[in-house]
């Protein structure tokens, strides 16, 4: 839905807001109605006691493309519920970018996918339930 000139669009004004992808370094490379694609590298600070990524950090960079494809189409949109698969682990230093894509909607429900990598590495895949509310 094409936003008036100097407005911003619902996805830039979700991620305005959100203080913890902000905390994260997790920025959005782009996206369209029902899609989007998110990144952040992974910092010292991120890595766990084994000294791989924490897997709640890559949850959150791929829970983020979920919300960002779940909101470009306008109404307001939060998970209902979702679940990951870790495939490979992540490491200091390595760029995640998480891709997501609708799969379903039905009424004010939907199913996404996210597949998160790093470089052409499978890292995790993502799968999310959202639910429009209403507002």
């Amino acid at each position: 839905m094409p936003q008036p000139p100097g407005q911003p669009g619902p996805v830039e004004a979700m991620l305005a807001a959100d203080a913890a992808a902000r905390m994260l370094g997790i920025e959005l490379d782009d996206y369209g109605p029902g899609w989007a694609r998110t990144r952040m590298t992974v910092r010292d600070n991120m890595v766990n006691g084994h000294g791989i990524c924490h897997g709640g950090l890559i949850f959150s960079l791929a829970d983020t493309a979920f919300a960002c494809a779940c909101n470009s189409w306008g109404p307001v949109t939060v998970a209902a519920g979702c679940d990951i698969v870790f495939i490979a682990p992540a490491r200091n230093g390595d760029v995640l970018t998480a891709e997501a894509r609708v799969r379903s909607r039905y009424g004010r429900n939907g199913i996404y996918d996210v597949t998160v990598t790093h470089d052409a590495r499978l890292v995790a895949e993502f799968r999310g339930r959202s639910h429009q509310v209403s507002r």
